[in-house]
């Protein structure tokens, strides 16, 4: 009997389980993904963290309310400022604290300062992750110093800022800081214009991020994502305008959207919130008071605020739109000197949770790119 020679043969395959990670390239922090392959095609993603934590909120809670101020600093250390905001809105809300007016501008730019920092330098790392290395990375980090320079003059710190408090700020800002701050706010649209040329219009770039790492709006909305990425993905939502918490409804901006929620609309997103920053920035400069206490009346925002600084019983949740969502802090008084509960909402880490239902599908050098996509800082994660 012959023997059949047009029969295709069977091949029995099993999926390759790979570790991405752990790593520290400097981008994303320590991070690993354990990912199960089809070849190269995603059939599995597994997000693995706690490497860094750090018992955040447990050491809140021994030690007074305005000790975790420096805490906060190292949550997205990448944004120290807006963080500092976050608590500070918590404490003021659970205290009944009142702000002045000159700190409270401040801290609107300061926030803002903070989200052109963050989103220059979460697409130079993105164009980093794609293989663009140098020009991306380093063209957005020159523009980041510029301003981590106001931050140092303002402050003393480059990065850990420890700069706003419950009333106010620490302390105003030196003299010509504003004039300074003004002029780096004026040039930044050439250096977006320049920036975009490179990369918004890029071929490869094009290739490498439009339908890739697609999040859905009902997917983003039920799982909590906020921030830039649930924008990108159709939905008008920013904290800003919802809660006009600040001076925020004393400005006018628009809230960019994307339509399909692809890792290019991600970018896109925030090099468009960038733009709205700017005018942010530059109606609080025409608008800010230029005399009057830049701390609060009471005191509270001064370094003399009493280590037994006790707030009433009765527990508060203040949040911010963050450059990367919502961050919210809830807080539990007992009338002690001490927060009896203290609890952050981190938007780097929620916005992490949906990271498999992205990868799914997708090649392994697109994991690398959709994880950059997200932006996350390993402190916030961890905490």
């Amino acid at each position: 009997m012959a023997l059949r020679t047009d029969a295709k043969p069977t091949l029995e395959t099993q999926p390759l389980e790979v570790n991405l990670g752990p790593q520290h390239p400097s981008t994303h922090g320590v991070f690993r993904m354990m990912v199960s392959l089809d070849g190269e095609t995603i059939v599995k993603l597994k997000p693995v963290f706690g490497y860094l934590h750090r018992n955040h909120e447990q050491i809140a809670e021994d030690i007074t309310y305005i000790a975790s101020f420096p805490f906060t600093d190292r949550l997205d250390y990448f944004c120290a400022m807006s963080n500092n905001l976050g608590l500070a809105i918590a404490i003021e809300k659970l205290a009944d604290v009142t702000v002045a007016e000159r700190g409270e501008y401040l801290r609107v730019i300061m926030a803002e300062l903070t989200r052109l920092v963050n989103h220059t330098a979460v697409t130079g790392f993105l164009l980093n992750d794609m293989g663009a290395f140098g020009t991306p990375l380093l063209y957005a980090f020159r523009e980041r110093e510029k301003i981590l320079d106001l931050f140092e003059a303002a402050s003393g710190s480059r990065m850990m800022c420890n700069y706003i408090r419950p009333g106010g700020v620490r302390e105003d800002v030196p003299d010509g800081w504003l004039k300074r701050a003004k002029e780096i706010v004026d040039r930044y649209p050439t250096f977006l214009d320049e920036f975009e040329a490179l990369l918004t219009k890029n071929e490869i770039i094009r290739q490498r991020t439009q339908r890739v790492g697609v999040l859905s709006k009902e997917l983003a909305i039920s799982a909590g994502v906020t921030g830039p990425m649930l924008r990108a993905s159709g939905v008008n939502y920013d904290i800003r305008k919802v809660d006009g918490y600040s001076f925020y409804s004393r400005f006018s901006f628009k809230v960019p959207l994307g339509s399909i929620g692809d890792v290019y609309d991600r970018y896109s997103v925030r090099i468009l919130e960038m733009r709205q920053s700017v005018q942010i920035l530059q109606q609080a400069f025409k608008q800010i008071p230029d005399t009057g206490p830049a701390i609060s009346p009471k005191g509270v925002a001064l370094v003399k605020a009493p280590r037994t600084f006790r707030p009433p019983k009765g527990d508060a949740y203040g949040r911010i739109e963050s450059p990367k969502g919502e961050l919210g802090f809830y807080l539990v008084s007992d009338g002690s000197p001490q927060p009896y509960r203290y609890h952050v909402r981190a938007p780097s880490f929620v916005n992490l949770t949906i990271l498999e239902d992205m990868c799914l599908g997708c090649k392994v050098a697109d994991a690398v790119i959709i994880l950059g996509s997200v932006d996350i800082v390993m402190g916030e994660v961890d905490r």
